[in-house]
């Protein structure tokens, strides 16, 4: 059919990265329900919405620390984070940057899991059933990656009864 598929590199590194940061904030404030709270009037009848936790200072993982996973990274540091990553092997990043090579105990190390891994059957399923119980009830868990890099029906299940706190998805699997 001579269709030519490429793919663009760097082209949405930083659009993502942003993207990240943003869900996270998001996730951590609460913006969307405070949102809907001043829509629906609810703060002139119920009162102002509860205070929410602070972004600063939290321990973040990020799962592949390539182009992406990197640029989200570099971002935490003006946030005062403590920056953990999980890759094939250690990377060349600042000293105070902690490697891991096991995702459940990055994982299970951290306040906010980012899921930055490219797509493919070697990573379909990473973020698994272990990975997501490890994060925890406060643990938020951000994937800006593929959909098929977490499993979902275990995310669902941990969201649900309360097993992990919070989910921002950019993607979902198919």
């Amino acid at each position: 059919r001579n269709i030519k598929v490429t793919n663009t590199p760097d082209v949405l590194t930083d659009d993502v990265a942003d993207l990240a940061l943003g869900m996270m904030l998001a996730a951590t404030r609460r913006l969307l329900p405070a949102d809907a709270w001043v829509r629906s009037g609810d703060w002139s009848a119920k009162g102002n919405f509860p205070l929410q936790r602070t972004f600063t200072g939290k321990r973040v993982g990020v799962m592949g620390l390539g182009r992406i996973g990197k640029a989200i990274a570099e971002r935490l540091v003006a946030f005062k984070s403590d920056i953990h990553y999980h890759s094939r092997a250690p990377k060349n990043v600042p000293d105070a940057w902690t490697y891991h090579a096991d995702p459940v105990a990055m994982a299970g190390a951290v306040d906010y899991l980012v899921v930055s891994l490219s797509g493919g059957p070697e990573t379909a399923g990473m973020v698994t059933k272990e990975v997501i119980a490890a994060l925890g009830p406060e643990g938020t868990l951000v994937n800006v990656s593929r959909g098929s890099t977490v499993d979902e029906e275990a995310l669902i299940t941990a969201l649900q009864s309360g097993a992990l706190g919070f989910a921002a998805l950019d993607v979902f699997g198919e």
